[in-house]
Order: structure tokens, then sequence, then C-alpha cells
């Protein structure tokens, strides 16, 4: 391995090339390096290079002459963990669109949850979030059952829950702020709800908000929804709209941490799954299990100096 060479490597585009990079423990690097490079082997998957990224010190980045990014990932995740990485059929590149999932990706918290404490529901409510997104419950479901079981909580609550306990991820507003400075549409697609929603997306700078609408009537929660649902299709829905109108070649990078995150993640060039569950870790071809947010600027090859401030 070269700690000092590595400069982006020049790529044909036809698919044939696989970059992965990983970000972990320096000290340990080099000896997870040879053993990840074993396992890649004994899978039929050949390292041809490795290297440390010249602009951004602390990535390395390995080159494989073919194989799926998704088997690679969960390779390289295994033998460096902890580790944030990304891996990629095609030379990596700031993306066109951003979208993200809401609740524990771009907050620290899930709304729902935080939100049945003022109820004294939380640990009822949590479960079945936790069901959800580990994907043994169907969300739909799941939603409107937790939803129910809010039934006459004061709307007020949703404005001291937003004050004293929703907090942004560590990195949310950095990334998106880069990410926008160059160019790149951001949207926050959430299956929680825009009583949430809107006012994270307009704190974090999101340029687009879609989530599920709570019912209130004489201020109150109804125990209902209003609308259609925001669920996983949506999800994917609102990625593939909103690449559609950025036109041929647009290149999209999508991060959540559930089972509801799957196929939006699965649809992105750059799919990433954030501290998650082990089904959205799977589908990915991306992992943040070290970091934060900022990590996914450094996997993209965005140095530290170029970050916007928050």
């Amino acid at each position: 391995m070269s700690a000092t060479g590595g400069n982006p490597v020049a790529f044909s585009g036809d698919g044939n090339v696989l970059i992965a990079r990983v970000i972990a423990d320096p000290a340990t690097l080099e000896t997870r390096l040879d053993a990840a490079s074993a396992a890649l082997e004994q899978a039929d998957l050949r390292v041809a290079a490795a290297t440390m990224l010249d602009f951004c010190g602390d990535v390395l980045q390995i080159m494989l002459p073919d194989g799926s990014p998704q088997a690679v990932a969960a390779i390289l995740a295994e033998h460096f963990d902890p580790s944030d990485i990304l891996v990629s059929d095609r030379e990596i590149d700031v993306p066109h669109l951003f979208v993200s999932d809401m609740d524990s990706t771009m907050i620290g918290q899930e709304c729902i949850d935080e939100l049945a404490d003022y109820a004294g529901l939380k640990e009822r409510i949590a479960a079945i979030t936790e069901r959800a997104m580990q994907g043994e419950l169907d969300f739909e479901s799941a939603l409107r059952e937790r939803v129910g079981l809010l039934e006459g909580l004061g709307e007020d609550a949703i404005d001291a829950c937003l004050a004293e306990r929703i907090r942004p991820m560590d990195g949310a507003r950095r990334l998106v702020a880069t990410l926008k400075a160059r160019g790149c549409r951001t949207v926050l697609v959430t299956g929680g709800f825009h009583h949430f929603a809107d006012r994270v997306g307009e704190d974090l700078g999101f340029e687009r908000v879609v989530g599920n609408r709570l019912a209130v009537a004489e201020g109150q929660l109804t125990g209902e929804l209003v609308g259609a649902i925001t669920d996983s299709s949506t999800k994917q829905r609102v990625l593939l709209e909103e690449l559609e109108k950025l036109g041929d070649g647009a290149v999209s990078l999508a991060t959540g941490d559930g089972a509801n995150d799957i196929p939006m993640i699965g649809s992105a060039t750059y799919g990433i799954a954030y501290h998650a569950k082990p089904r959205a870790a799977a589908a990915a071809n991306g992992r943040i299990g070290r970091g934060d947010l900022t990590s996914v600027l450094r996997l993209l090859g965005i140095p530290e100096s170029d970050w916007l401030a928050a």
C-alpha cells in the first residue's frame, strides 16, 4: 500500500472497474487491508491497487477490475469495522442530487418516538418503530398504528418536542451546505411528518421536503393521517423524478438508515447507509459506520478545506 500516492484514477466509464474508498483506523489500516484483500480474493474479487488519496489523506482507495459494489462493500465493512465506505463502478464525482431520509439520518432522533414520550407512550411506540425499521413490519400499518396511539395529544407537544428533543446529526448542516455550494439539488424525504420535517428541512438548508401529514382538529392530533402515505416507494419515486429533471448523466446520492430507505438507496448512484440497520446496509454501496455525516464529503473526495461552515 502506498501511503503517499493516489491521484484520482482515469476512468473509462464502461463499468469494468470498481473504486472503493475506506476510512478506518489508520493504526491498523495496512494489516486490515491485507486481510480484506485475501477475503476479496477468495470471493473472486481481485485488488488491482490500493493507495491513500493525496487530496483527502485519511481515505484509502482500492481499485478492483470488476465485481458487485454491494458485495465489495460488505467484505470491506467486515474487515475494516468500524469504517466508512463507498464503492462505485464509475468515477466518483460530486452528485447533482442529494436525497436523504430524516429520522436517525439527518437528525439524531426518531420524531414519533420522541413525540410519544409526551403522551407517556415512548416505550410502546419505539418498539413498533424499531421493528418497522428492521423491515419486520409493513411500514404503512405500523405507521398508522403508532399515529393512532397519539390520538388526543395536543399539537403544542410537537413544538415542545422540536425545541427540547430534536437535534441535527453531527455534520448534517455542513454536508448539505457543501453539496449545495457545488450545485447539488437537496431533498429531504421522510416517512415521518411535515410538522417536524418542514422545520428540520429549513434549518438544514434542504430545498424540498416530502413527508406524511398528521391530522389535527381543535388543537389535538386525531390519530389519523392526511393524504397519501410517504413510504419506501415514495422515497424511491422522489429520487427518480428529481433525477429525471436533471437529465441524462446526472449523479445521485441517497442516505438513510432503515428498511424503508432500501429502494431509494438502491436506486441512487451512491446509496449510503448511515449507521444503519443490517438490511439497509446490505442494499447499499456505501456505509457510514465510524464517522459522522462529513464522512460522506471525504468519501466523495471533497477536501476539508472546501467544506462550508455549518
